[in-house]
């Protein structure tokens, strides 16, 4: 996996950095990260040091003088006027980046990519890696196949170029990545292109799972445990989220000393559960707390979640897939036996017996997480449960999730904002069509009922899109996390147009 980038990262501009990030000129901590130079990091870090002593300094006058200002959020698109399918159409090009060389010029935390992409909207400038499966299903239904196109040949020039797919698009998002769609992303543009979609992303597959596999090989039941993998005392190998690096985020800096400060615990371990649950996407969520309740207790490393391991069981079989179309069988007995082996071991380690539910792992205790979250309908989307279990996750996605406005992301009220009372595009539609594999049809349509008319009902009073939804209170809006509720929202468009052209 390559790791030396020859990007402009902010850490080279500290001490400025910090200073900055800890003096709370900027609302926004991810604002100064976003920010251009507009000379070397160098020369500006000279400069501010002659400049700091002198009478009459004003940090954020110096920042603005040697800094380009990120681009400002869109927000002259608001048309409640236009039917909700018009205004969702009218967005991708608001939404469309392209490809921007003045990079080359002025390098900043953001990495160049060489064709157009869609980004979510709001404080959200770069594309995002998970979100993006979700917003090609809007693409897919607005016809859009060119832009699919064009996301996916940048995700294989990020697995190529820095060896995986970042988080973001963003050098301070190089130590981690977040959950692995990029297989779901190729198979999409297989359904709409033909199979031979899949043998031209082989070798970018192959190093997606090289990258979350890294380690694997050095476990033991001394070292049971390395970056993104863990062995089971069964020998079983399934996965963690992780993050390369145990220093507080720079998008997020204050935000991070702050917790690590009020934990009372070791802060690079702090750090680097928070940078973790980054990887997720679900940051940030009582899923990851010790306690149930507080950020101070994040644990994201010690457990074995649901859902990355059903996205990596998917990966495998992608794999498996295209290895049966090449000549060579031995890469296919090694993928059959791997997927097994995963899907084995989700059965084992993730289900709760119990309570009839799919839960995370704590691979330290040996217990079962007792956090009930959406999570548990990845292995209903990817046909991992039986029938039997399938039944039982449904009773209690309706009876403990589902609201008026469609189903909560989990049975806990944090102030977090991956918890209830917040529902989100891409767990409505992970649970959705979960649900339809197993001939839930009913619930699963009352679902996309519930989710659509709390979408139209938003549009209608703001002419928005959101990022989230009070599920709960639909006269409310939704809140909680490091940053306001933002609007635009790639993914949340994407699943409202996949929904709407879904008839069951």
């Amino acid at each position: 996996m390559k790791q030396d980038v020859p990007f402009f990262r902010v850490e080279q501009l500290r001490p400025l950095y910090e200073d900055v990030q800890t003096s709370g000129i900027f609302p926004d901590s991810k604002y100064f990260p976003d920010c251009t130079p507009t000379a070397s990091p160098a020369d500006i870090l000279k400069a501010y040091e002659s400049a700091k002593t002198q009478p009459g300094f004003d940090l954020k006058s110096f920042v603005e003088t040697h800094f380009s200002a990120p681009e400002a959020p869109e927000t002259t698109y608001q048309s409640a006027e236009k039917p909700i399918l018009q205004h969702l159409e009218s967005l991708w090009p608001t939404l469309l980046r392209t490809p921007d060389s003045s990079s080359i010029i002025h390098p900043s935390s953001l990495i160049p990519l060489p064709h157009p992409y869609i980004v979510p909207g709001g404080r959200f400038r770069e594309i995002y890696y998970w979100d993006s499966y979700f917003t090609m299903l809007g693409l897919r239904a607005s016809d859009r196949t060119d832009i699919i196109q064009h996301m996916v040949d940048n995700f294989a020039y990020l697995i190529d170029t820095v060896g995986f797919i970042p988080n973001g698009n963003r050098t301070y998002y190089l130590g981690r990545s977040q959950p692995p769609f990029f297989a779901l992303m190729v198979n999409l543009l297989a359904e709409i292109k033909g199979e031979a979609v899949l043998l031209e992303y082989r070798h970018q597959l192959e190093k997606e799972y090289d990258f979350w596999m890294a380690g694997e090989y050095t476990l033991t039941d001394k070292l049971p445990a390395a970056r993104r993998v863990v062995r089971l005392p069964d020998g079983s190998i399934l996965n963690r989220y992780w993050d390369d690096n145990a220093t507080p985020r720079p998008e997020a800096y204050i935000e991070d000393l702050h917790v690590a400060t009020q934990s009372g615990r070791d802060a690079e371990t702090v750090y680097r559960h928070i940078r973790a649950a980054a990887e997720s996407g679900w940051d940030f969520s009582s899923r990851w707390f010790a306690d149930g309740q507080h950020m101070e207790s994040i644990r994201t490393t010690d457990l074995i979640p649901v859902d990355l391991n059903c996205l990596l069981y998917y990966l495998e079989k992608t794999l498996l897939h295209i290895y049966r179309q090449l000549p060579d069988r031995v890469p296919v007995d090694v993928f059959k036996e791997r997927s097994r082996k995963r899907r084995n071991a989700i059965q084992q380690y993730c289900w709760s017996e119990k309570d009839g539910f799919f839960f995370d792992y704590d691979h330290t205790t040996g217990q079962l997480s007792t956090q009930w979250t959406l999570a548990a309908a990845f292995p209903l989307f990817f046909q991992i449960a039986t029938p039997e279990q399938a039944q039982q996750v449904a009773q209690h996605l309706e009876s403990k999730f589902l609201h008026a406005g469609g189903l909560a992301t989990t049975l806990v009220r944090s102030g977090q904002q991956w918890d209830a009372p917040n529902g989100w595009a891409p767990l409505q539609w992970i649970c959705y069509r979960g649900l339809l594999n197993y001939g839930f049809d009913k619930l699963a349509g009352e679902i996309r009922s519930r989710w659509m008319s709390l979408g139209e009902k938003t549009y209608a009073a703001t002419g928005k899109m959101m990022e989230k939804y009070n599920v709960m209170d639909t006269a409310a809006k939704a809140g909680g996390g490091e940053y306001p509720n933002q609007d635009g929202f790639g993914w949340t468009n994407g699943v409202f147009l996949g929904l709407q052209g879904d008839s069951l």
